[in-house]
């Protein structure tokens, strides 16, 4: 993201990605027991979002961090993390873990949002 590069920097300065991967990097520099994402790549393009998520793996695997990360990006919650919990109005509706996280496809994931507004 070119952050070394941008150390005398003010934050406001920064594009969107950068500020962004700062925001994890501060995140985890305390090494906490849990992190909790909310759509932390939302406003961010495709690629820019893409590098981000990689480096939130990276991290999340190298400290061994706990990680509740909220999206509604179908790629990304199908793509990263161990388990997949789908939640409407408040409720557990889908939680999926392992080998059936691994088989379940976006349009099946997409399928049963929908019948949920039914």
């Amino acid at each position: 993201m070119g952050l070394e590069e941008k150390l005398d920097v003010k934050v406001a300065y920064l594009s969107g990605g950068q500020r962004q991967a700062l925001s994890l990097l501060m995140a985890v520099v305390s090494h906490p027991k849990l992190l909790l994402l909310d759509e932390h790549t939302a406003a961010l393009d495709p690629k820019t979002s893409q590098h981000i998520m990689h480096l939130t793996q990276h991290l999340i695997r190298q400290f061994k961090i706990t990680t509740l990360m909220i999206t509604h990006q179908i790629q990304d919650a199908l793509a990263y993390g161990d388990r997949c919990i789908m939640l409407h109005e408040g409720h557990v509706v889908l939680d999926v873990c392992a080998e059936a996280k691994q088989r379940l496809q976006p349009n099946e994931l997409l399928a049963h949002f929908h019948s949920l507004s039914l």
